[in-house]
């Protein structure tokens, strides 16, 4: 339903899934495999597949906590966007890419569901596009220290607004990894 004009087409969002973002966060692995599980199922049915890499001081260029999770494998084929900032579409590349491929849908996977799976979904609805979130194939760090609920908490919580949420002639909405149509 999104309302970009000629974009019929589906893409799947990996965010940010790297050594430094993920480490100690919980269901690590089962989330790694649900987007190994999206990413297979992807391909098999051609649709994009974006990759997104966050950098900052936190997450040096090159460094091992920058870099992807050994589990999941992209392929040369498959683009890889770099950012420096919560949203996926601020200052990057990822806009043209969708257009590219004619993409007014997009599936969303990865981490911290707190901040950049936030930012980048409702970027994605502000700017046109219908953005699926796949219920369990995101998650994030543990912030409590901080003030912030427990991790858990925050994926319930994004999960349960991200339902039902909606804009003019566009559609949030969340999905099982077991039930993603593209």
């Amino acid at each position: 339903m999104t309302t970009l004009l000629g974009r019929p087409n589906t893409a799947l969002l990996v965010i940010d899934v790297q050594n430094g973002v993920l480490a100690g966060a919980p269901r690590r692995d089962a989330v790694i495999a649900n987007i190994n599980t999206l990413v297979d199922k992807a391909r098999a049915e051609d649709v994009p597949v974006i990759w997104v890499q966050h950098s900052d001081e936190h997450l040096e260029r090159g460094s091992d906590s920058w870099e992807y999770v050994a589990e999941l494998t992209r392929r040369d084929s498959e683009p890889l966007v770099h950012k420096s900032w919560a949203d996926s579409f601020e200052d990057t590349e990822l806009e043209a890419l969708l257009a590219e491929r004619k993409v007014g849908r997009l599936v969303v996977t990865g981490a911290q569901t707190d901040v950049c799976i936030r930012s980048t979904l409702h970027g994605a609805l502000v700017r046109g596009y219908d953005a699926t979130l796949v219920a369990d194939a995101h998650t994030t760090e543990d912030n409590t220290e901080y003030g912030a609920p427990a991790p858990e908490q925050v994926i319930a919580h994004t999960n349960l607004y991200w339902k039902w949420h909606s804009a003019p002639g566009r559609e949030g909405g969340i999905v099982e990894t077991a039930e993603v149509a593209f």
